[in-house]
């Protein structure tokens, strides 16, 4: 059997609750039980919010519920040449594209959506186009900026020997927010109606979530990822990336996202639900484990 390895890969930006606590316990445990390895990985991509004093507080977190992860950590902070390396190929065969859209341009091209046409997609609001260029581009990619993938041209080209059948498909071995499991495809098609041109490369980082995960995933030899559901539409981003830049496509494991009495997810500024909070009131990680339905 080949080696199973999954990674929990938190973000220095506040503390970590319940709802890490199960997403790391999920990514340990299919690895443990596999006899693999779980790796962990420090997303701090954006620097503006990284704090030094959240990862040192995220790793004793984990030590407290008794993970314990294999290898050295991955610091995206690290990896900036990757990154800028992936985006340069991208460009040059023109895939890639400056967009100088504002956040206050894409809300009014949200205020008058194209009839029929969806608007919102796993990155936001579905790109109208208003930067995309007539022509490839000739001149060197900017190096800052931020940078748009082409996303008719992208699946074009990553598809090119292949249909889409064949080409834009993962397996999903847990499910999507509706149920979905087993082989997931993406029709070329659905790829400008439902995701539009995403971005790559943000103005104040020089990359992005999708494109840092996917060479993460990568570099670290990840072979099933395991995350929130929240993020299954997002995946076929990821296969589409893979397919472009070469890299394996891993097996998917979405899970159930930890909510709020209200129904609502619970995110970084839920402090009441903070690990931190559970340790001082003498809870142990058999509670947190219980708390969370794996016990």
């Amino acid at each position: 059997m080949a080696d199973v390895v999954t990674r929990f890969a938190p973000s220095p930006t506040g503390p970590l609750h319940l709802g890490h606590a199960y997403a790391a316990f999920v990514a340990h445990d299919m690895a443990r039980a596999a006899g693999g390895r779980f790796l962990l990985r420090i997303e701090d991509i954006d620097q503006t919010r990284a704090r030094a004093e959240w990862e040192a507080q995220i790793l004793d977190d984990l030590r407290w519920l008794g993970l314990r992860w294999d290898g050295p950590i991955l610091r995206q902070s690290d990896r900036s040449a990757v990154y800028h390396s992936a985006l340069d190929r991208l460009w040059s065969r023109g895939l890639l594209y400056p967009c100088t859209c504002t956040r206050r341009d894409l809300e009014e091209a949200l205020s008058a959506p194209q009839e029929g046409a969806p608007m919102l997609g796993p990155d936001g609001v579905i790109y109208p186009g208003t930067c995309r260029p007539l022509s490839g581009n000739v001149r060197p990619r900017p190096t800052n900026g931020a940078l748009r993938l082409d996303i008719t041209k992208a699946t074009e080209t990553a598809c090119v020997s292949a249909n889409a059948l064949e080409c834009l498909t993962f397996l999903e071995t847990g499910h999507g927010p509706n149920g979905e499991t087993g082989w997931i495809t993406t029709n070329r098609d659905d790829y400008s109606d439902r995701i539009g041109d995403i971005v790559l490369a943000r103005r104040d980082m020089g990359t992005s979530y999708h494109l840092s995960v996917v060479l993460d995933d990568a570099a670290q030899g990840i072979t099933h990822v395991t995350r929130g559901e929240d993020l299954f539409e997002a995946t076929r981003i990821h296969v589409l990336l893979q397919r472009l830049l070469d890299l394996p496509t891993p097996t998917y494991h979405h899970h159930n996202l930890i909510r709020d009495r209200a129904g609502k997810r619970l995110a970084k500024r839920d402090d009441a639900r903070a690990l931190t909070k559970y340790r001082m009131e003498g809870a142990t990680p058999a509670h947190i484990r219980a708390l969370i339905g794996l016990a």
